[in-house]
């Protein structure tokens, strides 16, 4: 599933069964939800969740990292927690056995 758009706050968006591409900005207070794989090719700021259905080998992909929270299959992390990732950013984000792993990109 593809969205061409920006993701304002208060709005969700879920790809069931499907990655999801965001080609613009997640806003702080917007929620993107992916069964499978996330992409934004924006600024990550709000929520989100991949591997929506247990899947996890789903990974998040931002190339300006700044989430309220991330989450792959249940496991989650919310911002003030995120110490070890490199905000703002392009980041990969997966699991490792029941770990967030938090790798730059490029």
């Amino acid at each position: 599933m593809v969205v061409d758009t920006s993701v304002r706050a208060g709005q969700r968006v879920w790809a069931q069964n499907a990655d999801l591409i965001v080609t613009g900005t997640v806003n702080a207070g917007a929620e993107v939800i992916a069964d499978g794989n996330l992409h934004v090719y924006g600024a990550l700021r709000g929520r989100a969740i991949a591997g929506g259905a247990d899947n996890t080998d789903a990974r998040v992909f931002a190339l300006n990292f700044d989430p309220e929270l991330v989450s792959i299959a249940g496991y989650y992390a919310v911002r003030e927690g995120l110490t070890e990732a490199p905000i703002g950013k392009p980041v990969q984000v997966r699991l490792i056995g029941e770990s967030m792993r938090f790798d730059k990109l490029g």
